[in-house]
């Protein structure tokens, strides 16, 4: 297997918590996982990488019946929100989320131009103003306020409208954070601020990870040459 591929099942067999492998000749390995990594407490977590799929359950009786009902779906439906509904009661889903890897190798970075990139504490006040410009669900999905790294930002008339950053996770992955205000969006500041984020974390050894649902998210990571090898799905059982 390709190495980013194995680096990322690596992260997330281990954000399982018990032991699980992704199956190497592919399909679904359900495991019971009280504590979880691969969704909040309580649910289920999916997580599918390449053509294989490692999924955690709190208990031993949902996991009997995730286990019967995603047995049932091909292993690229099983974070499919609609097709997972098809065989399960559900309450709630978060996701799917795509996720995308970068190391070196494919990186590309964006050039800065005429714009400068500023370098601020994760914690600045800034950060938090740019925030409040965004929806809540935007900025609960960008996640400034977990970064653990500086944050790489963009500024127009002395207000932040563009951030990156990242925060360090397990198996020295970045998980990337980004966020634009609603007016400045479709201008490349999203990749300017993101190449440099990505750009610090690689030269700190770290495997980058870019998780995203929006199509426009996803479009910025793959200009930056993440590779998307897969999804994550959490399901609330009804």
């Amino acid at each position: 297997m390709e190495p980013l591929l194995v680096r990322a099942r690596g992260l997330w067999e281990g954000l399982a918590r018990v032991p699980v492998s992704f199956a190497p000749m592919g399909g679904v390995s359900v495991v019971v996982s009280p504590e979880s990594g691969l969704s909040p407490v309580g649910w289920v977590g999916v997580v599918a990488l390449g053509e294989s799929a490692i999924v955690t359950a709190p208990s031993t009786s949902t996991a009997v019946i995730v286990r019967d009902a995603l047995a049932t779906l091909p292993v690229e439906a099983v974070t499919d929100a609609d097709a997972v509904r098809g065989v399960l009661s559900v309450a709630r889903v978060l996701g799917p989320a795509a996720l995308s890897y970068a190391s070196p190798a494919v990186f590309r970075r964006a050039e800065p131009g005429v714009l400068a990139v500023e370098q601020l504490p994760g914690g600045h006040p800034d950060l938090r103003r740019l925030e409040e410009l965004a929806s809540r669900e935007e900025a609960g999905e960008a996640a400034l306020d977990e970064i653990t790294s500086p944050a790489f930002v963009v500024r127009e008339r002395g207000q932040v409208v563009a951030a990156a950053g990242y925060q360090a996770w397990p198996s020295r992955t970045a998980h990337i954070s980004v966020l634009t205000a609603p007016q400045s969006r479709g201008r490349g500041l999203a990749r300017l601020t993101g190449s440099a984020a990505v750009a610090h974390a690689l030269g700190a050894g770290r495997l980058a990870q870019w998780r995203a649902r929006p199509p426009a998210s996803r479009r910025v990571a793959a200009t930056l040459g993440f590779e998307e090898l897969g999804s994550q799905l959490s399901i609330e059982i009804a």
